[in-house]
């Protein structure tokens, strides 16, 4: 029973009640205090009457000062019991004429769309991809409200099932191209088995909280089973492994000799606070600065004059060498950090990755939980700077946060910013909504498994071979680019009209990495572009 029908319900419960006593209690007074008996329903008549305010008074003036008392009293009543009744049944009555109600069947004859079976946040970087390439879905949603409110945004979705089979063929899965489903472990399982049962040969692709749960979900006969939290743990990890090692293990080749990476400028580098033509990273490593990400925000194509403080995420591509070398000049030359100065905080899914990539690569490290664990070293609150202090977070270059929950991330990094100034703060967050929150607090990487997610799945249910990285804060993908055939890079203005940059392009066998204004685009060609989700998908539009 909803709350609607409980309030209803319990209203009118109410309404009797106070209409039975009213009623005997109009009786007793006219015969005690009046000295005129009333019948129950000459009573019962009166009660109606003063409730519902169509008539009153037939039996003034009553004389008594216990009966004027009583009247006072039940008008009283009546008017709140009249009031009572607008957000009770009026108000429900015209929100549900006026609101749009999510249909319980599609009205149109769709085909090769995907069908979404989540309406969490971590759909919406999926559903943004799909809109991008104009390929339809439909949301199946079994709460009528969640579907009203989806279908208000302008969804495509039904009120249904997804763990049914009739509720699949509602969505008109048959006729699909793929199902997504990304509810949680055992839902999402049980929307497997009914999907399989309702079009076996349709691909359906599942996402998995627990990595240990993957193979429930295909032996329910998922096509696909990502786990996006041990991807984010990896790629996590590798940021302290790059600045630990001065090795690059996280590049993105992007030909033979040309690999894409994400390096830091560490708290206490000597690069802090220089600008790009001051660092002398151009001339002394020879890589080429493609963007940079300082505080969340993504600049492509720095200008020499843009200053580069600590934390500061560079873009850049170069030769393996190279990178190695630009690694180097990022480390701080005045903290001398021995190799285990490194905290994780949280042992989830994410966090057990991250301590697990770690001591593949024989980093030392800390790990702080609420829970005790063979692989806990300090049990404790790591928003408490207590438990941080138990934690060596002082001398720590670098704390990985992989907390479940957005609000305690922010709190945490608040404190260990306040705690540790020169510490190095990289974050999982859960939504793309808080990752600009965490830069604030102080984050100096935040990767969204929301995003994460959202490209992987992508990946799959396009089949988006074009798609080179997934795990970055940008994303790398080949593209031909049809609206500027015959036009150079600086006619067609690039940057300046999306916020992508164009690192390559691969003609035939070729690929050309020098690459500057007067470069012609010519059919056939496919350019590696670099950017925000955002800024690719506005590529997208304009040129393909």
């Amino acid at each position: 029973m909803d709350s609607w029908k409980r309030r209803a319900l319990g209203y009118l419960g109410f309404v009797g009640v106070a209409l039975l006593l009213t009623t005997l209690g109009y009786q007793y007074g006219m015969r005690t205090y009046e000295g005129e008996p009333k019948t129950f329903i000459d009573s019962f008549q009166f009660a109606v009457e003063m409730f519902t305010t169509t008539g009153f008074g037939g039996d003034a003036p009553w004389n008594s000062p216990e009966m004027q008392l009583y009247i006072a009293v039940t008008d009283l009543l009546g008017m709140a019991l009249l009031v009572g009744t607008l957000p009770v049944f009026v108000g429900p009555v015209l929100e549900e004429a006026l609101s749009t109600s999510a249909p319980t069947t599609l009205d149109e004859d769709l085909d090769d769309h995907v069908v979404i079976c989540s309406s969490t946040s971590r759909a919406h970087e999926l559903i943004d991809e799909l809109d991008s390439q104009d390929v339809p879905y439909v949301i199946v949603e079994p709460d009528r409200e969640r579907a009203d409110e989806l279908s208000e945004d302008g969804h495509r979705v039904v009120r249904a099932d997804p763990e049914s089979a009739a509720g699949l063929r509602t969505a008109r899965l048959p006729e699909a191209r793929a199902l997504f489903a990304d509810v949680s472990d055992q839902v999402d399982a049980s929307i497997v088995l009914a999907a399989k049962e309702v079009a076996a040969e349709v691909p359906v692709v599942s996402v998995v909280e627990e990595p240990d749960r993957a193979k429930y979900h295909r032996l329910a006969g998922a096509d696909h089973v990502l786990s996006p939290r041990r991807l984010l743990g990896r790629s996590l990890a590798q940021k302290v492994t790059t600045a630990l090692r001065s090795e690059v293990d996280e590049a993105v080749e992007i030909d033979g000799d040309l690999e894409l990476v994400e390096v830091s400028i560490h708290h206490g580098s000597d690069l802090a606070g220089l600008t790009l033509a001051d660092s002398g990273i151009r001339e002394q490593s020879g890589v080429n600065v493609v963007g940079a990400w300082m505080r969340g925000e993504f600049i492509p194509s720095p200008t020499p004059e843009t200053t580069l403080p600590a934390g500061t995420v560079l873009l850049v591509s170069g030769r393996p060498d190279q990178l190695t070398d630009l690694v180097e000049m990022t480390q701080s030359s005045v903290r001398e950090f021995r190799t285990g100065k490194t905290v994780v905080v949280g042992y989830g899914a994410v966090g057990q990755t991250v301590a697990e990539t770690l001591s593949d690569a024989d980093i030392e490290h800390t790990v702080i939980d609420v829970e005790e664990g063979a692989s806990v070293d300090v049990v404790g609150d790591a928003t408490e700077t207590d438990t941080l202090d138990a934690a060596g977070i002082e001398e720590a270059q670098t704390a990985v946060l992989a907390l479940p929950n957005d609000t305690m991330t922010e709190f945490a990094t608040l404190v260990i910013r306040d705690t540790a100034p020169e510490t190095e703060i990289i974050t999982r967050v859960n939504d793309d909504a808080n990752v600009s929150k965490t830069y604030r607090a102080g984050a100096d990487y935040v990767l969204s498994l929301a995003t994460v997610t959202g490209r992987l799945s992508s990946s799959y249910l396009l089949e988006d071979h074009d798609r080179i990285s997934v795990d970055q804060q940008v994303e790398i993908r080949r593209l031909e680019a049809p609206g500027i055939v015959g036009t150079t890079l600086g006619a067609a203005n690039v940057r300046e009209r999306t916020g992508c940059t164009v690192i390559a392009l691969e003609r035939g066998e070729q690929t050309r990495t020098e690459l500057g204004p007067e470069t012609e685009i010519s059919r056939g060609d496919e350019l590696i572009v670099v950017g925000t989700s955002e800024a690719l998908r506005e590529f997208e539009r304009q040129f393909t």
